[in-house]
């Protein structure tokens, strides 16, 4: 149906200081050069088949960990986890702190410590997952490429290699209850859960 210029919806020509307009949260988790696992809460990932690609700061210390040793674990946390998530945010595991962070961020070494999550050893990547999240995906890095001018950019490919859920939220070894679970979603850098169900999709298969 076309409608006139008159019936349209009044809209406004805005410029909005950030683009995260719904996106679900991920605690990455990448290797340290000690051996032990770093925790990148991020909130720039989507899913394609059995890719995921990676939105992350080029001058972070889970990029650099993902340049120098390609393995990550996408876990994916519940909304009633938040606090632990934002906990994190302030943190940065590189020593010395950046220059460009020390205004906001400090470091931290055992992030698993300071959040209260807890560590779970991965069957097929050296970095570890986190208990909490129902959803950790052990995947390889395919691809890094940059992005951005002033501020840069790592738009990072992985490759899921084993999937981990909590028996709770699974209908069987192919499918999720998302009756049961909601991830937890990042909407104009304030946190939420996924609201009741409207509907799905001619190809969902449960």
């Amino acid at each position: 149906m076309t409608r006139g210029i008159d019936e349209l919806t009044e809209t406004r020509i805005i410029s909005p200081k950030i683009l995260y307009f719904g996106t679900p949260v991920v605690l990455l988790t990448t290797l340290n050069e000690d051996g032990s696992s770093n925790i990148t809460p991020m909130s720039s990932a989507w899913a394609l088949g059995n890719s995921i690609v990676l939105g992350l700061g080029a001058g972070g210390h889970g990029f650099a960990n993902l340049r120098r040793h390609g393995e990550c674990v996408v876990n994916v946390p519940s909304p009633e986890s938040w606090k632990k998530v934002e906990s994190l945010a302030p943190l940065t595991g590189a020593n010395p702190v950046p220059e460009h962070k020390r205004k906001v961020f400090r470091y931290e070494k055992n992030k698993f410590s300071v959040s209260g999550l807890t560590v779970v050893q991965s069957h097929r990547v050296l970095p570890s997952r986190i208990d909490e999240c129902p959803l950790q995906i052990e995947a390889k890095v395919r691809d890094i490429r940059l992005t951005g001018e002033a501020a840069r950019f790592g738009i990072i490919e992985v490759e899921a290699l084993t999937v981990h859920a909590h028996e709770d939220i699974v209908l069987d070894d192919s499918h999720i209850n998302t009756a049961a679970w909601s991830p937890l979603i990042y909407n104009f850098r304030h946190y939420f859960g996924l609201g009741e169900e409207l509907g799905k999709t001619f190809r969902a298969e449960a």
